[in-house]
């Protein structure tokens, strides 16, 4: 696939043209703010919120800029949006009105993710899931093994809903990769 038709799948709220976004610039994004923040966990965060703002987002996205570019710049603005929060005392207004008007990015047919993840004996999938960063184990076990929703999870973890839904779809991605390795 190539990237101009992912966008314009994405915008059609395409969940294979997400995923292949996400694949294709994660990496480059996350390098991008390991420079920035030299921490790995803010760069994973930064990333993740990257992507939840774009994917949200992605009609907005004109071809005027390399589709990297505009992800780059978004990053960049996320990173300087937490700096300003940190050195200021004061208290930053809730998102709850932004998260009335979210873009659905991930449909409710299980991926080829979920399948592999089903098809594991539970103890062995238990052991993998404790090799994933404490952060995606979270999310892995609210949806999946307390069944909540994303609203529910969204709530539960105090963030915007297409973060928690950015962050499951990195932890899916990240925890089949670790069971195909085995």
């Amino acid at each position: 696939m190539e990237v101009k038709d992912a966008i314009e799948r994405a915008k059609k709220n395409d969940q294979i043209a997400f995923n292949f976004l996400l694949d294709t610039f994660w990496n480059p994004v996350y390098g991008f703010q390991l420079k920035r923040t030299e921490n790995e966990n803010d760069a994973e965060d930064i990333t993740i919120q990257t992507f939840s703002k774009a994917f949200d987002k992605i009609h907005t996205y004109k071809d005027t800029y390399e589709f990297k570019t505009w992800l780059f710049t978004i990053s960049k603005n996320i990173h300087i949006d937490l700096v300003r929060k940190q050195k200021s005392t004061i208290t930053s207004r809730s998102n709850s009105e932004e998260e009335d008007d979210y873009f659905t990015i991930i449909d409710a047919s299980p991926s080829p993710e979920d399948k592999l993840i089903t098809e594991q004996n539970l103890a062995k999938l238990l052991r993998d899931i404790k090799k994933l960063k404490p952060h995606y184990q979270e999310v892995i076990n609210l949806r999946y093994f307390q069944e909540l929703s994303y609203k529910e999870i969204s709530e539960h973890l105090n963030e915007p809903m297409n973060n928690v839904k950015v962050k499951l779809l990195r932890a899916k991605k990240l925890l089949a990769e670790i069971i195909k390795k085995e």
